[in-house]
Protein backbone atom coordinates (compact mmCIF):
# COMPACT_ATOMS: atom_id res chain seq x y z
CA UNK A 1 0.00 0.00 0.00
CA UNK A 2 1.40 3.40 -1.02
CA UNK A 3 1.80 6.34 1.37
CA UNK A 4 -1.28 8.01 -0.12
CA UNK A 5 -3.33 4.85 0.29
CA UNK A 6 -2.16 4.50 3.89
CA UNK A 7 -3.34 8.08 4.55
CA UNK A 8 -6.90 7.35 3.37
CA UNK A 9 -9.68 7.06 5.94
CA UNK A 10 -10.30 3.42 6.93
CA UNK A 11 -6.99 2.47 5.30
CA UNK A 12 -6.29 -0.20 7.91
CA UNK A 13 -9.82 -1.62 7.95
CA UNK A 14 -10.55 -4.93 6.23
CA UNK A 15 -11.74 -4.65 2.64
CA UNK A 16 -15.13 -6.12 3.50
CA UNK A 17 -15.85 -3.41 6.07
CA UNK A 18 -14.65 -0.23 4.31
CA UNK A 19 -17.35 2.21 3.13
CA UNK A 20 -17.70 1.81 -0.62
CA UNK A 21 -16.46 5.27 -1.61
CA UNK A 22 -13.29 4.90 0.45
CA UNK A 23 -12.72 1.42 -0.96
CA UNK A 24 -12.84 2.93 -4.46
CA UNK A 25 -10.42 5.64 -3.33
CA UNK A 26 -8.07 2.93 -2.04
CA UNK A 27 -8.21 1.38 -5.51
CA UNK A 28 -7.18 4.67 -7.11
CA UNK A 29 -10.51 6.33 -7.94
CA UNK A 30 -10.37 10.08 -7.33
CA UNK A 31 -13.74 11.29 -8.62
CA UNK A 32 -16.34 9.91 -6.22
CA UNK A 33 -19.40 11.97 -7.14
CA UNK A 34 -22.72 10.43 -8.27
CA UNK A 35 -22.98 12.58 -11.40
CA UNK A 36 -19.28 12.49 -12.19
CA UNK A 37 -16.84 15.29 -12.90
CA UNK A 38 -19.10 16.67 -15.61
CA UNK A 39 -21.93 17.45 -13.19
CA UNK A 40 -19.45 18.87 -10.66
CA UNK A 41 -18.11 21.26 -13.30
CA UNK A 42 -21.61 22.34 -14.30
CA UNK A 43 -22.38 23.03 -10.64
CA UNK A 44 -19.25 25.12 -10.13
CA UNK A 45 -19.73 27.03 -13.38
CA UNK A 46 -23.28 28.01 -12.40
CA UNK A 47 -22.28 28.88 -8.83
CA UNK A 48 -19.97 31.70 -9.94
CA UNK A 49 -16.72 30.83 -8.16
CA UNK A 50 -14.47 33.61 -9.50
CA UNK A 51 -13.72 36.29 -6.92
CA UNK A 52 -15.97 34.65 -4.29
CA UNK A 53 -15.15 33.53 -0.76
CA UNK A 54 -15.72 29.77 -0.74
CA UNK A 55 -16.39 27.22 1.99
CA UNK A 56 -16.41 23.56 0.94
CA UNK A 57 -17.94 21.04 3.33
CA UNK A 58 -16.29 17.59 3.47
CA UNK A 59 -13.71 18.07 0.68
CA UNK A 60 -12.43 14.50 1.13
CA UNK A 61 -9.53 13.87 -1.24
CA UNK A 62 -9.54 17.50 -2.39
CA UNK A 63 -10.50 16.71 -6.01
CA UNK A 64 -13.31 19.29 -6.13
CA UNK A 65 -11.16 21.75 -4.20
CA UNK A 66 -8.70 21.73 -7.10
CA UNK A 67 -11.57 22.46 -9.51
CA UNK A 68 -12.71 25.33 -7.28
CA UNK A 69 -9.24 26.83 -7.02
CA UNK A 70 -8.76 26.67 -10.79
CA UNK A 71 -11.69 29.10 -11.10
CA UNK A 72 -10.00 31.88 -9.14
CA UNK A 73 -11.93 32.30 -5.87
CA UNK A 74 -11.04 35.14 -3.51
CA UNK A 75 -10.48 32.55 -0.75
CA UNK A 76 -11.06 28.88 0.02
CA UNK A 77 -11.79 27.11 3.32
CA UNK A 78 -12.42 23.38 3.48
CA UNK A 79 -14.23 21.93 6.51
CA UNK A 80 -13.46 18.23 6.93
CA UNK A 81 -14.40 16.13 9.97
CA UNK A 82 -12.18 13.12 9.26
CA UNK A 83 -8.57 13.68 10.33
CA UNK A 84 -7.03 11.62 7.50
CA UNK A 85 -9.23 13.21 4.84
CA UNK A 86 -8.42 16.66 6.23
CA UNK A 87 -4.72 15.98 5.72
CA UNK A 88 -5.30 14.78 2.16
CA UNK A 89 -7.45 17.76 1.20
CA UNK A 90 -4.99 20.17 2.85
CA UNK A 91 -2.22 18.62 0.75
CA UNK A 92 -4.30 19.12 -2.40
CA UNK A 93 -5.10 22.74 -1.52
CA UNK A 94 -1.55 23.63 -0.53
CA UNK A 95 -0.81 27.24 0.34
CA UNK A 96 -3.69 28.74 -1.68
CA UNK A 97 -6.41 27.71 0.77
CA UNK A 98 -7.12 26.46 4.28
CA UNK A 99 -8.59 23.18 5.56
CA UNK A 100 -9.95 23.01 9.10
CA UNK A 101 -10.98 19.87 10.94
CA UNK A 102 -14.58 20.36 12.08
CA UNK A 103 -18.09 18.95 11.71
CA UNK A 104 -20.10 20.22 8.74
CA UNK A 105 -23.03 20.82 11.09
CA UNK A 106 -20.86 22.90 13.45
CA UNK A 107 -18.13 24.51 11.38
CA UNK A 108 -17.17 27.18 13.91
CA UNK A 109 -17.05 29.74 11.10
CA UNK A 110 -18.57 33.21 11.62
CA UNK A 111 -22.11 34.10 10.59
CA UNK A 112 -22.50 35.43 7.04
CA UNK A 113 -18.83 34.84 6.22
CA UNK A 114 -19.08 33.02 2.86
CA UNK A 115 -20.28 33.90 -0.62
CA UNK A 116 -20.65 30.26 -1.64
CA UNK A 117 -20.90 27.02 0.35
CA UNK A 118 -20.29 23.81 -1.60
CA UNK A 119 -21.00 20.24 -0.56
CA UNK A 120 -20.79 17.08 -2.65
CA UNK A 121 -21.83 13.51 -1.91
CA UNK A 122 -22.01 14.11 1.82
CA UNK A 123 -25.62 14.97 2.68
CA UNK A 124 -26.69 11.66 1.11
CA UNK A 125 -24.75 9.81 3.81
CA UNK A 126 -26.57 11.53 6.68
CA UNK A 127 -29.83 10.93 8.53
CA UNK A 128 -32.68 13.34 7.90
CA UNK A 129 -31.92 15.14 11.17
CA UNK A 130 -28.24 15.62 10.34
CA UNK A 131 -29.09 16.68 6.78
CA UNK A 132 -31.22 19.51 8.17
CA UNK A 133 -28.49 20.51 10.64
CA UNK A 134 -25.85 20.74 7.88
CA UNK A 135 -28.10 22.74 5.57
CA UNK A 136 -28.97 25.09 8.42
CA UNK A 137 -25.26 25.59 9.11
CA UNK A 138 -24.62 26.33 5.43
CA UNK A 139 -27.43 28.91 5.48
CA UNK A 140 -25.98 30.47 8.65
CA UNK A 141 -22.51 31.06 7.24
CA UNK A 142 -23.80 32.39 3.91
CA UNK A 143 -24.03 36.11 3.34
CA UNK A 144 -27.40 37.43 2.08
CA UNK A 145 -27.47 36.58 -1.62
CA UNK A 146 -24.84 33.87 -1.10
CA UNK A 147 -25.23 30.49 -2.81
CA UNK A 148 -25.34 26.95 -1.50
CA UNK A 149 -24.31 24.43 -4.18
CA UNK A 150 -24.77 20.69 -3.68
CA UNK A 151 -24.17 17.52 -5.75
CA UNK A 152 -25.79 14.43 -4.27
CA UNK A 153 -27.33 11.05 -5.01
CA UNK A 154 -30.89 11.36 -6.25
CA UNK A 155 -33.90 9.15 -6.88
CA UNK A 156 -36.23 9.13 -9.87
CA UNK A 157 -39.12 9.64 -10.42
CA UNK A 158 -40.32 12.19 -7.89
CA UNK A 159 -43.31 10.00 -7.02
CA UNK A 160 -41.17 6.89 -6.45
CA UNK A 161 -42.97 4.30 -4.31
CA UNK A 162 -41.82 4.63 -0.66
CA UNK A 163 -41.44 0.86 -0.46
CA UNK A 164 -38.93 0.96 -3.33
CA UNK A 165 -37.01 3.75 -1.56
CA UNK A 166 -36.80 1.67 1.61
CA UNK A 167 -35.64 -1.45 -0.23
CA UNK A 168 -33.03 0.51 -2.19
CA UNK A 169 -31.64 2.10 0.96
CA UNK A 170 -31.34 -1.34 2.55
CA UNK A 171 -29.49 -2.60 -0.54
CA UNK A 172 -27.11 0.37 -0.46
CA UNK A 173 -26.36 -0.17 3.24
CA UNK A 174 -25.71 -3.87 2.67
CA UNK A 175 -23.42 -3.47 -0.34
CA UNK A 176 -21.76 -0.08 0.19
CA UNK A 177 -21.55 -0.36 4.00
CA UNK A 178 -22.98 3.15 4.44
CA UNK A 179 -26.49 4.12 5.47
CA UNK A 180 -26.99 6.23 2.36
CA UNK A 181 -30.32 8.03 2.14
CA UNK A 182 -30.71 9.45 -1.38
CA UNK A 183 -33.76 11.60 -2.11
CA UNK A 184 -35.88 12.65 -5.06
CA UNK A 185 -35.30 16.08 -6.58
CA UNK A 186 -38.48 17.35 -4.92
CA UNK A 187 -37.17 16.16 -1.55
CA UNK A 188 -33.75 17.77 -2.10
CA UNK A 189 -35.47 21.05 -3.04
CA UNK A 190 -37.68 20.87 0.04
CA UNK A 191 -34.65 20.28 2.28
CA UNK A 192 -33.04 23.52 1.08
CA UNK A 193 -36.27 25.50 1.13
CA UNK A 194 -37.02 24.44 4.72
CA UNK A 195 -33.80 26.24 5.71
CA UNK A 196 -35.07 29.46 4.09
CA UNK A 197 -33.06 29.08 0.89
CA UNK A 198 -34.40 29.73 -2.61
CA UNK A 199 -33.55 27.14 -5.28
CA UNK A 200 -32.35 28.79 -8.51
CA UNK A 201 -30.91 25.93 -10.58
CA UNK A 202 -31.07 22.15 -10.78
CA UNK A 203 -29.51 19.53 -13.03
CA UNK A 204 -29.21 15.74 -13.17
CA UNK A 205 -26.82 13.19 -14.66
CA UNK A 206 -26.79 9.38 -14.84
CA UNK A 207 -25.40 7.62 -11.78
CA UNK A 208 -22.58 5.88 -13.68
CA UNK A 209 -19.86 5.73 -11.05
CA UNK A 210 -18.59 2.30 -12.13
CA UNK A 211 -19.25 2.44 -15.87
CA UNK A 212 -16.18 2.35 -18.09
CA UNK A 213 -17.06 5.43 -20.15
CA UNK A 214 -17.65 7.54 -17.01
CA UNK A 215 -14.37 6.39 -15.48
CA UNK A 216 -12.38 7.28 -18.58
CA UNK A 217 -14.06 10.72 -18.61
CA UNK A 218 -13.42 11.28 -14.90
CA UNK A 219 -10.06 9.59 -14.33
CA UNK A 220 -8.47 9.57 -17.79
CA UNK A 221 -7.16 6.48 -19.56
CA UNK A 222 -4.12 6.13 -17.31
CA UNK A 223 -6.13 6.57 -14.12
CA UNK A 224 -8.75 4.08 -15.26
CA UNK A 225 -6.02 1.56 -16.11
CA UNK A 226 -4.59 1.99 -12.61
CA UNK A 227 -7.99 1.32 -11.03
CA UNK A 228 -8.53 -1.80 -13.16
CA UNK A 229 -5.05 -3.09 -12.32
CA UNK A 230 -5.66 -2.62 -8.59
CA UNK A 231 -9.07 -4.31 -8.78
CA UNK A 232 -7.62 -7.31 -10.59
CA UNK A 233 -4.88 -7.70 -7.98
CA UNK A 234 -7.22 -7.76 -4.97
CA UNK A 235 -9.87 -10.51 -4.98
CA UNK A 236 -11.78 -9.19 -1.96
CA UNK A 237 -11.90 -5.68 -3.41
CA UNK A 238 -12.88 -7.07 -6.81
CA UNK A 239 -15.79 -9.00 -5.29
CA UNK A 240 -17.07 -5.87 -3.57
CA UNK A 241 -16.69 -3.69 -6.66
CA UNK A 242 -18.61 -6.24 -8.73
CA UNK A 243 -21.41 -6.28 -6.15
CA UNK A 244 -21.56 -2.48 -6.18
CA UNK A 245 -21.62 -2.39 -9.97
CA UNK A 246 -24.42 -4.98 -10.04
CA UNK A 247 -26.44 -2.93 -7.55
CA UNK A 248 -25.99 0.27 -9.55
CA UNK A 249 -27.04 -1.53 -12.73
CA UNK A 250 -30.07 -3.06 -11.01
CA UNK A 251 -31.24 0.37 -9.89
CA UNK A 252 -29.90 2.32 -12.85
CA UNK A 253 -33.37 3.60 -13.76
CA UNK A 254 -33.86 4.94 -10.22
CA UNK A 255 -30.48 6.34 -9.15
CA UNK A 256 -28.98 9.52 -10.58
CA UNK A 257 -26.67 12.37 -9.69
CA UNK A 258 -28.49 15.59 -8.78
CA UNK A 259 -27.13 19.12 -8.44
CA UNK A 260 -28.86 22.16 -6.97
CA UNK A 261 -27.91 25.77 -6.29
CA UNK A 262 -29.94 27.87 -3.86
CA UNK A 263 -29.38 31.36 -2.49
CA UNK A 264 -29.95 32.93 0.89
CA UNK A 265 -32.45 35.79 0.49
CA UNK A 266 -31.61 39.24 1.77
CA UNK A 267 -33.35 40.43 4.93
CA UNK A 268 -35.93 42.23 2.81
CA UNK A 269 -36.59 39.09 0.79
CA UNK A 270 -35.32 40.54 -2.48
CA UNK A 271 -32.96 37.60 -3.07
CA UNK A 272 -29.81 37.84 -5.17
Amino acid sequence: MSDDEQALPYAQRKTGDVPGHWLLARLGKRVLRPGGLGLTRQLLDHAGIGGSEIVELAPGLGRTAMEILSRGPASYIGVEKDEDAARLSARAVGSVGTVVQADAAQTGLPDASADIVIGEAMLTMQSDTVKRAIVAEAARILRPGGRYAIHELGLHPDDLDPAIKTELRKDLARVIKVNARPQTMIEWRALLEEAGLVVDWTETAPMALLRMRRNVADEGIRGTARIIRNVLRDKDARDRVLRMRALFRQHGHTLRGVALIAHRPSAGGAGR
